[in-house]
């Protein structure tokens, strides 16, 4: 996967954002937490819908490329959850799309098998017609369905800091 599939939170509000260039300590360090834990949150939606509520688990490497990161610059803080670049196929899953016609060749044995009209089939190379993948969301999906929270959670945080 690339970083096409990052899941970022942004404030939009102006009062909000200009607020940020007074942020005391406490509120900074009460956002900073919370990022952390929607992060770890978000992140271990992303991997229980990776689990078969979106994709069936065929090898655990999709599930095990999902991370989460925060990042604090002293007047902003971002929470990332993103997909490692190494698993490409997350996107297309994302996203839905489709490959083109490709050339399937055997790499770690001989030949390939599989079992075409109920007979075992053994092959060098074939050719793959290419096909059309439906959107199985698992990231953008995860977002929404926690939206609400993320939002309560940081006004939260930020109450909390501001009436300790």
């Amino acid at each position: 996967m690339s970083d096409d599939l990052s899941i970022e939170i942004t404030v939009e509000d102006s009062a909000v954002i200009a607020s940020f260039d007074h942020m005391t300590e406490d509120v900074h360090d009460a956002l900073v937490k919370a990022c952390r834990e929607l992060s770890r949150d978000v992140a271990n939606l992303v991997r229980r819908k990776l689990t078969g509520e979106v994709l069936n688990v065929r090898t655990g490497n999709l599930r095990r490329s999902i991370f989460e990161d925060v990042q604090d610059l002293g007047t902003a803080v971002f929470g990332r959850v993103y997909g490692a670049a190494d698993v490409p196929y997350g996107t297309i899953h994302e996203f839905g799309g489709s490959t083109n016609a490709h050339e399937i060749v055997a790499r770690n044995a001989k030949v390939l098998h599989f079992i075409m009209g109920g007979e075992d089939v053994y092959r060098r190379r074939v050719m793959h017609p290419g096909a059309k993948m439906p959107e199985r969301s698992f990231m953008r999906s995860s977002l929404t369905d926690m939206r609400t929270e993320i939002e309560d959670r940081l006004r939260a945080a930020v109450l909390g800091a501001v009436s300790i």
